[in-house]
């Protein structure tokens, strides 16, 4: 990990979409790839992001490891495949329950 932090927020304000991101960090990338996975790029790496970084500790070099992480996953594969969002989790039969849900259901008679 750099032993300098990155403003996250700050340097990616004028992002508005996966392409801004890849250019920002400059990660070469496929157009055909971006246009059919944006979101799903993004929200991969917003999971990997979640997972993995520390405000004020995480600099430039993870953040770019972790989108071109993101990215790679889907020239690799595709978004059936990964089932980032929960609605293509759901159809696969993934769920999801918190710890806090646990037990909440009526009681056993």
């Amino acid at each position: 990990m750099s032993a300098t932090s990155y403003d996250f927020a700050d340097e990616t304000a004028d992002c508005e979409g996966a392409e801004d991101f890849l250019e920002l960090f400059k990660i070469p990338f496929e157009r055909s790839v971006v246009h059919v996975n944006r979101l799903h790029i993004l929200q991969r790496f917003h999971n990997y992001l979640g997972a993995h970084t520390q405000a004020g500790v995480t600099g430039y070099d993870e953040y770019r490891d972790w989108l071109l992480h993101a990215y790679q996953d889907f020239v690799t594969s595709d978004a059936q495949t990964e089932k980032v969002f929960s609605v293509l989790q759901r159809a696969a039969g993934i769920t999801k329950i918190s710890i806090g849900a646990i037990g909440r259901g009526k009681p056993a008679p």
